[in-house]
């Protein structure tokens, strides 16, 4: 096994009671644009957005993708852009309706 994947990171509590805290800035953000509702038209592109960062934590630190091999990521990236152009597809067509 190559050095610096893996099975070689040992991650420390501090990084995920960073991680943890970060998640919980996020989740009082995603509460206050909804509750905000200044842009209505923006509010779920926010609330995407601010999911988007979150599972980007959560599958780097807590499933350890950001010390896994590049092909792995890869496809990780493929799902994600698949995932992304649906999404936008189905914003266009209910934004066109």
């Amino acid at each position: 096994m190559k050095e610096g994947y893996s099975e070689d990171r040992i991650i420390t509590a501090g990084t995920y009671t960073a991680v943890w805290l970060a998640l919980l800035v996020l989740l009082s953000a995603t509460i206050a644009v909804s509750k905000l509702r200044l842009l209505a038209q923006f509010s779920a592109v926010g609330s995407l957005a601010i999911a988007s960062v979150k599972a980007g934590l959560v599958l780097a630190f807590f499933m350890h993708l950001k010390y896994e091999r590049p092909f792995l990521k890869g496809l990780l990236a493929l799902a994600v852009s698949a995932l992304t152009l649906l999404i936008g597809l189905t914003f266009v067509d209910v934004g066109y309706r």
